[in-house]
């Protein structure tokens, strides 16, 4: 490389070679330590892709971290941070291209570690092939386990199974078979459509570029003439998918629409449909940063004009005409949890597919997957890299296919709503026959006939606090107050819906949540009712409470936080909880082994340890009068 580097002509045509190439996109993943980094180093070393400096670098590195005694460390040519050099471990994704005289490779080296799966499952995403790495010594562990499931879910169909680190067993062919039966027993449920094995030592090079004279009776490829040879399909097959990431408006003369073809082709003169609205037209012009196409496929990013005015925005697919995706609500999925905090059925998420991002939930966790055995295991919610059948609801329809068929149109994300943080990934399955079942029914009578009817302005007043803030005390004066001045209302009560509509519920995380998505689905249809509703929950989390305002027109939610200091709530304690609390006769109790998350921005706060409940009551039909709902 050092000499491409100086002379530019050679370079230029060693460039020009390169991309006449085909390209394959593989990671190496498996336990810790069973040496992925060290392969990924010994093949860039083998194909002559360091540089000299780089070559001085490892040396002087591999005294310093090194763990293989004088030899060069080719693990260090990959770890590249210091926490990782310092631990001997991969924490994060580390990305590297060589090449070789037939193909080109991008290549993922992942953690091994279990903490960073989710780490490990961001480079198989974008993978076609996965090297699994077993340390002949070790056999399959359980993050071998792991990431072929993981591998096997991310759509990756070829595998190559490398037994690492043969020369520790004296080059043994009987380990080789035991490990390779080991995991051909172990893999046969994941429908890999190749599992290539090769006993290889990363260290020495055995079997990496070249066959190793110290394992006469291996007949098979090297690894690299494997990587060089095998065939993954094509990339974007099937009808076109265009997800519009940018609706392009320069002018009042241009309007196109701009992203990245996700499969088919596009051509000038083509029938596109729409997704979200049926409307039909054909494509005008395909524009790219060099000029005019007549065609684009899968993978390039473009403009695309159409021949009629059609109402298209970022999110919207276009595809063939004759071939529409699926455009509905709910789907079932396979989901990975990738967050510290557990996944709690009912809570809202932000879920991104392609260019479209939309409010979702997870209404049902059908079974979580034992990754060792596959079992199918009951769940309420799922922890940090546990894998579940799930079904997903959202709030939009929005458009998608199987993710067998399609990784763009079939791949998402779960989105923390509070810390934007990547909570989650899913692999769509297939949609729900429900969400094409069930139609809006049209009504004549609606909420603003119902509203003028009564004289008011409906709403939602939501009631949150710790128990015994005084809000269903303060909730239950409002209340008279409003019906002394001849308003229409109804008082939700928490205790009370537990007797009826939640009675199934307990009081864990999960059930909490269920039980205010259930009281705020009442609530909407009571404001729907022209009502004023007063809703008195304990609501803890910001996210839920979050989830009831977005299910309201703007107005029609009024967040009321019964500010009381926690010492004052528990020395009231009407109904004695805070003593059994302490006593632990109660589990996950507000406040106590159970959190209250302050709410940010109410409309409404009221210092209840302060003032009587009756001046609070008066404060909040104050409210409500100055703003226009009586």
């Amino acid at each position: 490389m050092d000499a491409l580097r100086a002379d530019p002509a050679a370079f230029t045509d060693y460039l020009d070679r390169q991309q006449n190439k085909g390209l394959l996109r593989f990671l190496t993943c498996g336990s810790v330590d069973d040496g992925k980094s060290t392969l990924i180093g010994r093949l860039l070393y083998d194909t002559k892709l360091i540089f000299e400096d780089q070559l001085a670098s490892l040396e002087r590195d591999s005294r310093k971290h090194g763990t293989v005694g004088d030899d060069l460390d080719f693990a260090l040519l990959v770890d590249g941070l210091e926490a990782e050099r310092e631990q001997g471990i991969t924490i994060d994704v580390a990305y590297r291209f060589f090449t070789t005289d037939k193909r080109k490779f991008i290549v993922a080296d992942t953690p091994g570690h279990e903490q960073y799966t989710r780490n490990m499952a961001t480079g198989a995403s974008n993978a076609d092939l996965a090297i699994i790495l077993v340390d002949a010594r070790k056999g399959v562990l359980t993050q071998t386990r792991r990431h072929s499931f993981i591998a096997s879910l991310l759509g990756i169909r070829h595998v190559v199974l490398a037994v690492n680190k043969i020369d520790l067993v004296d080059h043994s062919q009987e380990v080789f078979g035991e490990v390779v039966a080991e995991y051909r027993e172990f893999s046969a449920e994941l429908g890999f459509a190749s599992m290539v094995p090769i006993p290889i030592s990363a260290r020495f090079g055995d079997n990496v570029m070249e066959r190793s004279p110290n394992m006469p009776w291996y007949e098979g490829p090297t690894l690299v003439e494997h990587l060089e040879t095998v065939d993954v399909g094509a990339h974007g097959s099937g009808p076109l998918r265009f997800p519009v990431q940018w609706v392009n408006r320069p002018d009042l003369n241009f309007r196109g629409f701009s992203g990245t073809v996700a499969s088919g082709t596009a051509s000038v003169g083509d029938a596109v449909v729409v997704a979200s609205s049926g409307r039909t037209s054909r494509i005008k012009s395909i524009l790219t940063y060099d000029g005019e196409r007549a065609q684009a496929g899968a993978g390039e990013a473009v403009t695309i004009t159409l021949e009629d005015e059609v109402d298209i925005s970022r999110g919207d697919v276009l595809a063939a005409s004759n071939d529409r995706p699926e455009f509905s609500d709910q789907f079932s999925a396979h989901v990975l949890w990738m967050a510290q905090e557990k996944m709690i059925p009912g809570r809202t998420y932000l879920l991104k597919l392609g260019t479209r991002t939309v409010s979702a939930s997870v209404t049902e966790i059908k079974h979580k997957v034992d990754v060792n055995t596959f079992q199918k295991l009951a769940a309420k919610t799922l922890d940090l890299n546990e894998v579940a059948v799930v079904n997903v609801s959202t709030q939009e329809p929005i458009a998608f296919e199987p993710y067998s068929s399609n990784h763009v149109m079939g791949g998402f994300i779960m989105i923390d709503r509070l810390t934007n943080l990547t909570v989650g990934v899913g692999m769509i399955d297939f949609g729900l026959r429900r969400a094409t079942n069930i139609h809006w029914q049209p009504v004549e009578i609606d909420k603003e006939v119902r509203a003028r009817l009564k004289n008011q302005k409906p709403v939602l007043l939501w009631f949150t606090g710790l128990s015994g803030a005084g809000k269903s005390t303060i909730a239950n004066l409002v209340e008279k107050k409003l019906v002394a001045m001849n308003q229409h209302t109804y008082l939700l009560d928490g205790d009370n819906v537990r007797h009826g509509l939640n009675k199934d519920l307990g009081f864990t995380d999960a059930d909490r949540v269920e039980n205010l998505r259930r009281a705020s689905e009442a609530g909407k249809l009571m404001v729907d009712a022209g009502l004023i509703v007063l809703a008195s929950f304990i609501s803890p989390f910001r996210a839920e409470r979050r989830m009831t305002r977005e299910l309201f027109a703007p107005g029609e939610y009024v967040e009321i936080f019964v500010d009381t200091p926690l010492h004052v709530a528990e020395s009231r304690d009407p109904k004695g909880l805070y003593k059994r609390a302490r006593q632990g006769q109660i589990k996950n109790f507000t406040g106590i082994d159970s959190p209250y998350e302050t709410p940010e921005s109410p409309e409404i706060i009221l210092a209840a340890g302060v003032n009587s409940p009756d001046a609070l009551a008066d404060e909040v039909v104050h409210y409500l009068a100055g703003h226009g709902y009586i």
